[in-house]
């Protein structure tokens, strides 16, 4: 699809910039040295282990012998993405320098950012230990729910220091609007609560390839067979988040053989995934109703 750079006579540091929020998955990036690279470029090796547990001591044989068993994951990276801008130098100094010069920004907050979220809710959805669904309509019943994931949790033995609540803005607003010493109990009881976007708070999306047809503006969707996430309560450790890769370069016309004008790249390469032994630190409320028979 050609630019479409619309160009002005004076000009005026101000963008009419789209409204996006931060990243809401980057506080749950995991430590990249617990894991050591495998033996293909494209996977990483996780350590796992198990063993016996406790048998009778006896007073003339002694200690009961006991297996320790080390094995290792291999796990795929399983994201990536990425698009490449051209801006011809004429467009770019028509427009005082706007046209390239906050495109790589404003791409990333507003097109990467979303998109990655959005992946990756969707992925900890689908290897979530618990998955329940249903319709919450009232504060009330949102710190219900909430107190039903930490039991839960609880009785899964996850560990409770290092949980966060990944939640929609009405469903909090709902919860914290039932002022009491109650509710301020259980949603104190995570160790920060995220705000997400409906848009990027669904069980299934589609990511779109950015060349066939109907799909050449890239980004994502909702899939049809996906529901919307009421929230999401996940512990950090349980969690394998690595960004392996990321080019994020620009080339000025001089390098470029091809053309007068400015290229901007961008590749995200990397892991969204969790411990096969941790699922249980994912808990997924989500809504009952898919999104092809969602009313307008």
């Amino acid at each position: 699809m050609a630019n479409q750079i619309a160009k002005f006579k004076k000009y005026v540091d101000l963008l009419d910039e789209v409204y996006k929020a931060e990243a809401k998955t980057a506080i749950l990036e995991s430590d990249a040295t617990l894991a050591q690279q495998g033996a293909n470029a494209n996977e990483i090796i996780i350590p796992k282990l198990d063993m016996d547990g406790l048998g009778d001591y006896d007073r003339n044989s002694g200690y009961v012998g006991g297996n320790v068993t080390m094995t290792n994951e291999t796990v795929q990276f399983n994201y990536d993405r990425g698009r490449k801008f051209s801006v011809d130098a004429m467009d770019n100094e028509e427009t005082a320098g706007l046209a390239f010069g906050k495109l790589a920004a404003e791409f990333l907050r507003t097109k990467v950012v979303p998109e990655m979220d959005a992946v990756r809710f969707a992925e900890y959805a689908a290897l979530a230990g618990t998955k329940t669904e249903a319709a919450l309509s009232s504060g009330e019943g949102v710190l219900a729910a909430l107190q039903a994931a930490t039991a839960k949790m609880d009785d899964d033995e996850v560990p409770g220091e290092n949980r966060h609540l990944f939640i929609t803005p009405a469903l909090l607003v709902a919860a914290q609007n039932v002022d009491t010493t109650k509710s301020r109990e259980i949603l104190g009881a995570f160790i920060t609560i995220t705000k997400v976007p409906n848009s990027r708070f669904c069980t299934l999306i589609d990511l779109k390839d950015g060349k066939s047809s109907g799909e050449t503006a890239g980004g994502f969707a909702k899939n049809a067979e996906g529901k919307d996430i009421n929230f999401m309560v996940i512990e950090k450790s349980a969690i394998l988040q690595f960004t392996k890769h990321r080019v994020n370069k620009a080339i000025p016309p001089e390098d470029n053989p091809d053309a007068d004008a400015w290229i901007f790249n961008f590749r995200e390469y990397g892991l969204n995934d969790a411990y096969e032994n941790k699922t249980a630190g994912i808990y997924l409320h989500s809504d009952i109703t898919a999104q092809k028979d969602k009313t307008t």
